[in-house]
């Protein structure tokens, strides 16, 4: 493998278990919220006013229909900035690099976990801020980390999704921190430790990372960490030092048929063809639909598991926990996505079959298993009997890791790698507006729908049926005539837009 040597095998894989260590256990946070406010209503967060009510087997519980709503909403608007300000955090990271990238999402994710440390029942509403600066940080710490797949060649896109599921898994933190709350563990302290782990991230950042980014393929004697990136002295390995942001060399997820020749970026599509094509809108549409049903799963799970449970506290306790555990097989269930999309990979193509024509149909089952995912995920969640969310839980848990997984892993193989992290940015911006529809559907189930959520799962059934037909999509355009597709990258790159 180029530049295999140069960086260490010792260093590449502390690199790699180091990132999906900080992927498992930071990155992605927020969607643990379901235990968090499990927490947060023990500690009586937005309770003023709310009144006990006497439910099964003479249980006492409050009356949380207000009070869901104010939680959804802490959710939906972290949620919602999370994705929406990819659109500014794609650009830093293509433009300043893995460094300056690295060092903003610290301060954010850091001030983030400092609010809610000292937050109490009387300023809940620093959550707002709080969570979104957390789910913000935490999705700096995902992008700069999947470039790592960089490092390994064949196995990058399986690399890619290893993260993205380390990072759907890291959400079971916040069930550790709801069980030390249990044992007399609080909020406070929970937080101010995971503040102070950021001397981590900084050590990463200055060590085993470059400053700008990792290149594919890697040139040879290609080294990072404190050397940034340098990689020799001859004229053709000076093109990847870490002054150099303007080449093409120097960006990370660069499809290997795009450096035939030092022209290639002028042939490439722009920013503006790639927005354009059917390629983005379609993938665009996918990534929405899919999304906004996880999102309204998540922020609707305690009110859902507190009318099923007909509010029996301990009830709900343990369904809140057994979700919680099971976003951590999200690490396991995310790199099967990858390793259908890198299956092509080593193999021998049919006469006249680019790499990328290969990549893509593979990326085309990968589409389709997720959108079968998501379909059995949304089936199940629509079913209002209690035992049956367990399988829900898995469903959900395995869509959700081939989900974000293989958005990432589809932009870095269809779209030349100089524009990923803006289209990376704008997919996740737009899917935050769509994503939106999580609030209004959470309004019908709490008013028209008087707490059934059935309707509503039914709709985004229907809605997920639809994703079906991007990987169709994508599966028809690798079979297009091969004249049309064998002559060499740039028609190739031509014919997908």
């Amino acid at each position: 493998m180029p530049g295999r040597q140069g960086g260490g095998a010792g260093r590449r894989w502390l690199t790699l278990v180091s990132g999906l260590v900080e992927c498992l256990c930071f990155a992605g946070l927020v969607f643990g919220w379901a235990s968090l406010v499990f927490v947060l209503k023990e500690d009586g967060y937005f309770s003023d006013g709310h009144l006990n009510t006497t439910g099964a087997n003479n249980s006492v519980f409050r009356d949380d229909s207000d009070l869901d709503g104010q939680f959804s909403m802490v959710f939906t608007v972290a949620s919602f900035l999370n994705n929406f300000f990819m659109l500014l955090i794609g650009p830093v990271f293509d433009h300043f690099g893995t460094m300056a990238a690295r060092l903003l999402a610290i301060s954010l994710y850091t001030t983030g976990t400092l609010m809610v440390a000292f937050s109490t029942a009387a300023t809940a509403r620093v959550l707002f801020p709080a969570l979104s600066f957390m789910s913000i940080g935490g999705m700096l710490f995902l992008v700069t980390n999947m470039q790592v797949g960089n490092l390994f060649g064949s196995h990058r896109s399986t690399i890619i999704t290893l993260y993205n599921g380390a990072f759907d898994s890291s959400s079971a933190v916040f069930l550790i921190i709801k069980v030390l709350h249990e044992h007399g563990v609080s909020l406070r302290s929970s937080f101010l430790f995971m503040s102070s782990c950021s001397i981590i991230h900084l050590l990463r950042t200055f060590f085993l990372l470059p400053k700008t980014h990792i290149p594919h393929p890697l040139p040879e004697n290609y080294t990072y960490g404190l050397s940034c990136g340098k990689s020799g002295s001859s004229s053709k390995d000076g093109a990847w030092r870490s002054g150099d942001t303007g080449g093409h060399n120097s960006i990370p997820f660069q499809p290997e048929n795009e450096l035939q020749s030092q022209s290639s970026e002028e042939r490439d599509p722009s920013f503006r063809s790639c927005v354009l094509s059917w390629f983005f809108l379609g993938h665009l549409v996918w990534f929405s639909l899919l999304q906004v049903q996880h999102y309204l799963f998540i922020g609707t799970l305690n009110p859902t598991l507190t009318r099923l449970a007909h509010g029996d506290h301990s009830l709900v306790s343990r369904y809140t926990n057994a979700f919680a555990i099971a976003q951590l097989c999200g690490v396991l269930c995310a790199p099967w996505n990858g390793l259908i999309m890198d299956r092509n990979k080593g193999k021998q193509r049919a006469p006249g079959e680019t790499e990328k024509e290969a990549d893509l149909r593979s990326s085309a089952l990968s589409l389709f298993t997720t959108s079968l995912l998501c379909l059995l995920f949304s089936v199940c969640a629509s079913i209002p009997v209690l035992p049956l969310q367990y399988l829900t839980f898995s469903l959900q848990v395995a869509s959700r890791s081939f989900l974000y997984g293989g958005n990432a892993a589809f932009i870095s193989i269809a779209f030349p790698g100089h524009h990923f992290g803006k289209l990376y940015g704008l997919v996740m911006c737009l899917s935050a507006v769509v994503s939106l529809l999580q609030y209004l559907c959470s309004a019908l189930v709490k008013g028209p729908f008087h707490g059934d959520p059935l309707y509503v799962n039914m709709g985004l059934t229907v809605a997920v049926l639809l994703t079906f037909s991007h990987s169709l999509h994508v599966f028809l355009r690798t079979k297009r005539p091969r004249q049309t597709l064998s002559h060499g990258p740039s028609s190739l790159s031509t014919s997908l837009f």
